[in-house]
């Protein structure tokens, strides 16, 4: 098994220890797979390659859509070096944060079982309702922190980025972020809004980095607001491509009991969560997607 790590910072003075947690994840976990980590820093400008210890090679990024252009990046600088690896894994310096109990989940068996199959594996989150972005509803998506896709997959995507155009999302203004016409439901908007205000969403959790909207920090609104957005777009992008998307507490609960021909890999996300072992979820309004 033979795993290629792309694992973003923005410098290392946030989240110094993410790298080694990372790594003693896999040391504990995953000791047998092949992994090579490639750093990419988007405080760093995109010219920059050069070993890092340990194997590791460190490249200059592209913060211009966060952890999505980084990974496209990413992308670009391995070219034809991709195929010879069975699953790619996407990291940024903040998986540490919020619930990280599904980070041990992660195992050698699941990932050679995964590695066959048109999956993006990792954890599932949801919303209490469906919202609306772009012509799609939906209430779910990966955790865009931490997460496994094959080759193929990665290829088929072309862009880890899904919006790229701010003025058609936003307004411009503090007092309104929105534009009016954004393809963003309200109770979408609402959610992004209260989210990064620091405040519960109805589950119970709040974002650790919380901040007030004022005129000066609307920049880092717009920027966070849009990875929000293209975090839960990429997710749909892949259901699209008939990719599902799997959770792996669901899925080492699954596959503690029964061999990997006979877990259910076709179901539904709402039935995943509602069979985990632990913090099982059953979400509370209907979806379609």
């Amino acid at each position: 098994m033979r795993v290629i790590t792309l694992f973003l910072r923005y410098g290392t003075e946030d989240y110094p220890d993410a790298e080694r947690q990372m790594d003693e994840i896999f040391a504990r976990n995953m000791p047998n797979v092949q992994r090579k980590t490639l750093i990419i820093d988007n405080a760093l400008p995109r010219h920059i390659v050069q070993p890092a210890g340990q194997g590791k090679i460190l490249i200059g990024g592209d913060n211009t859509f966060w952890e999505f252009s980084a990974w496209d990046r990413a992308i670009e600088h391995l070219g034809n070096e991709i195929w010879t690896y069975d699953l790619v894994h996407m990291a940024t310096s903040a998986f540490y944060t919020l619930y990280v109990k599904y980070l041990d989940r992660f195992d050698e068996r699941m990932l050679t079982a995964v590695s066959q199959r048109p999956v993006c594996l990792g954890h599932v989150d949801c919303l209490n309702e469906p919202i609306g972005i772009l012509s799609f509803k939906s209430q779910h998506w990966i955790r865009s922190c931490f997460f496994f896709l094959p080759p193929t997959e990665v290829k088929a995507l072309r862009s880890f980025v899904s919006i790229r155009d701010k003025q058609r999302i936003f307004a411009g203004t503090a007092a309104q972020p929105f534009r009016e016409n954004a393809p963003v439901s309200e109770n979408y908007r609402r959610y992004i809004q209260e989210w990064l205000g620091g405040g519960d969403i109805g589950q119970g959790v709040a974002w650790h980095s919380g901040f007030e909207l004022t005129p000066e920090r609307l920049t880092y609104f717009e920027d966070k607001a849009l990875t929000i957005l293209n975090e839960h777009l990429l997710s749909i992008r892949l259901r699209a491509m008939q990719c599902r998307s799997i959770d792996v507490t669901w899925l080492a609960t699954q596959q503690a009991l029964k061999p990997n021909e006979e877990v259910a890999w076709n179901l539904s996300w709402r039935e995943q969560l509602a069979a985990r072992d632990v913090d099982a979820l059953l979400p509370l309004a209907a979806t379609q997607g």
